[in-house]
């Protein structure tokens, strides 16, 4: 009985029930993700404010069964926007087979390796300048990934825009990536991505017809602002845009270095076509020996393993160019230090020093920005 007491002492660091298995194994649960976020700007020449609110306040519910099938509905309360909304199935469970997985419902495109890692489970307070300019972001449709240790193929089809009602049109896309390296701590993913969207027009509420369009843009890596320093502007009328990605990770401990490449070229009608283009690369150190995770090609968060949590360092270099023909969106480049504390596998203390530079239309603005984030996630 003596040796039996630690085990069954409840490990209020670890193992938070937030939810409950059935007999059968379904699982149903919820989810929380809370942010809230201090920023602040210097050598801005009086662009920004300096801010500290909530960042993100995501609520949702869960339901799954182990190979068989999972369903999620996620929504952020802060943004009053709708996240993952999906049912995905195991094609294993139902054809006897493993051919990958079906999901429908609303969630993420495949471009971008750093735009599909979740919000909270990200190295930095924010995604990097050529993700937030070229990423789509979630949109209504079907798609189906096959996950091998070696390998990761993932096809997408995606018509309706999203669930708050914009983006109407349709898009293809498609991700790969071979990973020769797969086990805990040792790591290496290289992939590339591709996709097509095909816009629409739509009618306002007075009978305006609005032509399709795009727009490229980026902030200098801080989420609590809204005005960029970078920006196409409308890119109208659009007939199709085309994003494509390569990406690539390396794990070896506590050590890890990740980049991308990105571009978009926006196909106008009566007008040459619009190209943009940036790439980012970081590298991690996880002071206490931790090892940054991985699984079916996507990073979560260190899994702290002693009493006083993980401690990561990082820095990252970011550029993008909007400037193409007489389109003058501006470039910017930023640098970005980074510190993570992962008190534990709910908590988590983050903190980046952001040195952007920017040039539009010969206005140089060149922010200091300084940011610090206390998440709740479950």
């Amino acid at each position: 009985m003596a040796d039996d007491a630690p085990r069954n002492q409840y490990d209020w660091r670890n193992n938070w029930p937030t939810h409950y298995v059935f007999a059968d194994g379904t699982d149903l649960g919820l989810s929380v993700k809370y942010q809230f976020d201090l920023d602040r700007f210097s050598n801005d020449q009086g662009t920004y404010e300096d801010a500290q609110t909530n960042r993100r306040k995501e609520f949702g519910f869960f339901i799954r069964k182990k190979g068989v099938y999972d369903a999620t509905a996620v929504f952020d309360f802060h943004s009053k926007t709708w996240l993952d909304v999906f049912f995905r199935l195991q094609t294993k469970a139902l054809l006897g087979d493993d051919a990958g997985a079906v999901r429908v419902g609303f969630m993420k495109t495949p471009v971008g390796f750093e735009g599909n890692t979740s919000t909270g489970t990200t190295s930095f307070l924010e995604t990097s300048l050529p993700m937030q300019a070229v990423y789509a972001n979630r949109r209504i449709g079907v798609d189906w990934a096959l996950a091998r240790k070696a390998y990761l193929v993932q096809l997408g089809y995606y018509n309706g825009g999203n669930l708050q009602g914009d983006l109407d049109g349709r898009m293809v896309a498609a991700r790969a990536a071979w990973t020769p390296n797969n086990s805990p701590g040792h790591v290496l993913h290289l992939g590339g991505s591709v996709s097509r969207e095909d816009p629409k027009g739509t009618w306002d509420g007075r009978g305006h017809y609005n032509v399709p369009s795009a727009r490229l843009r980026a902030l200098p890596e801080a989420g609590l602002i809204t005005q960029r320093l970078i920006d196409s502007g409308a890119l109208s009328p659009a007939s199709h845009i085309d994003r494509r990605g390569a990406e690539a990770l390396w794990i070896e401990g506590p050590y890890s270095v990740q980049g991308e490449y990105l571009d978009a070229k926006v196909k106008l009608v009566g007008k040459p076509a619009y190209k943009a283009h940036g790439w980012y690369t970081f590298g991690s150190w996880v002071l206490t020996g931790e090892s940054r995770s991985y699984s079916a090609g996507n990073v979560a968060d260190v899994v702290p393993k002693g009493p006083w949590g993980a401690v990561e360092v990082l820095v990252r270099y970011s550029t993008l160019d909007l400037d193409d023909g007489t389109t003058r969106g501006g470039n910017e480049h930023d640098w970005t230090l980074g510190a993570n504390w992962y008190l534990t596998k709910y908590l988590k203390l983050q903190a980046n020093y952001v040195r952007a530079f920017s040039d539009r239309r010969d206005l140089r603005i060149d922010p200091h920005v300084f940011e610090v984030r206390a998440q709740v996630m479950f």
